[in-house]
């Protein structure tokens, strides 16, 4: 069995194929751009195959994108805990509240498991640099995984970013670019220069594999809840890859035989200052519009628009689910819950899908029996400016 059976990728958007023996960012026919997908031969894989492996994302490696363990640039990301949450749900009478704890990971979030799989193949398909917009925690997992590399990295940030996401970046020696304005913004400058600078675009789903890293935190709940899946999963949503990468994961599971077809609500929890996927999701849209004038504390949530808001709506709808607002208030409340009942200090993102759940249960949206998986996608640790 070869080790990944990665055979080759897709445009999510207007099915064009393309060949993986290359770096490539997005669907280039013309007038689609479209998010390009890593496609497997799947292999006769059992469940017990990879039962014994060591538990980081690379454990799932013939439905990962290297092709050999030598190619793999790691610090040790995944397999982090699926919690019970008994002290949190109890006053509001929910008996089997989870919480996926992604703050465990190196650089403390989640996008360590996305910028894993993306260094790993920017440097096995022979990129020279990488660079990427960030709110944040991208910006952090992409100069350390880089630094492992031995590749250059260049980020660029909004010059409101807290101060630690620049003080980061730059210890794992990055070049740090402070700029006036949001993520998109920050996005368009990379654009411009990418092709006169020799960098390698590794933005949020404008390249195939930081998405295949993400997925693996749909491997791990079925895994980890005996090869099944939650009734209802919570998640913080900025660019959405984690989103769109579970719901590829449970497809590839299926395929694989070693799950069913039931799948769980998706719910996708937003900043009321930043709320591009609720709004359209609200209006019955198929992609969202630019939110203006975006505003939140929570550097992961201040995404004015997902470059992938027509798959997380899809899969919002496909799937039964919601799209919920939380107030910057509301998530600083979910903050201190989480750290004072369940001894877990999130970042604001793992606060608002906490809340998200208040929200749910009030409007008659959630059963008190469902079994309830709320992300937090990061420590609080980098919000304490």
């Amino acid at each position: 069995m070869p080790f990944s059976s990665l055979s080759h990728l897709s445009c999510t958007r207007c099915g064009a194929t393309y060949d993986s023996d290359r770096p490539r960012n997005v669907c280039p026919v013309a007038g689609c751009g479209g998010p390009l997908f890593a496609e497997y031969d799947l292999p006769p894989l059992a469940r017990d195959d990879v039962a014994g492996r060591t538990r980081t994302i690379w454990r799932w490696h013939e439905l990962m994108p290297a092709r050999s363990a030598e190619e793999i640039v790691t610090l040790g990301e995944g397999g982090t805990p699926l919690l019970p949450a008994p002290r949190l749900g109890a006053p509001l009478g929910l008996s089997r509240l989870l919480v996926k704890e992604e703050a465990g990971n190196p650089t403390g979030s989640f996008k360590a498991r996305g910028l894993a799989a993306a260094v790993t193949m920017a440097k096995a398909l022979g990129a020279r640099a990488i660079a990427l917009p960030t709110a944040g925690n991208a910006g952090g997992a992409a100069a350390a995984y880089a630094a492992k590399a031995g590749l250059p990295c260049h980020v660029f940030m909004p010059r409101d970013t807290p101060k630690v996401f620049e003080v980061e970046c730059r210890a794992y020696g990055a070049e740090v670019t402070l700029v006036d304005g949001l993520i998109d913004d920050c996005g368009r400058i990379v654009a411009q220069r990418k092709e006169s600078e020799g960098w390698f675009d590794v933005s949020t789903l404008k390249e195939p594999f930081r998405v295949e890293g993400k997925k693996t935190m749909g491997y791990e709940l079925a895994e980890e809840l005996g090869w099944t899946l939650p009734d209802v999963v919570v998640y913080p949503t900025g660019g959405g890859t984690g989103l769109i990468g579970m719901w590829k994961a449970f497809a590839e599971m299926e395929r694989l035989g070693w799950i069913g077809r039931a799948r769980p609500r998706m719910v996708s929890v937003q900043a009321e200052g930043c709320a591009p996927i609720p709004r359209a999701f609200a209006a019955g849209e198929t992609v969202s519009v630019r939110f203006p004038d975006a505003r939140t504390y929570a550097s992961g949530l201040r995404v004015p628009k997902a470059y992938a808001d027509d798959l997380i709506l899809k899969i919002l709808r496909d799937s039964g689910g919601e799209a919920v607002t939380v107030t910057d208030d509301e998530m600083r409340r979910g903050v201190l819950e989480l750290a004072s009942r369940e001894g877990l200090f999130a970042a604001p993102e793992g606060g608002a899908a906490w809340i998200a759940v208040e929200k749910l249960l009030a409007a008659g949206k959630l059963d008190r029996d469902e079994r309830i998986v709320v992300f937090d996608t990061g420590t609080g640790y980098k919000y304490v400016e």
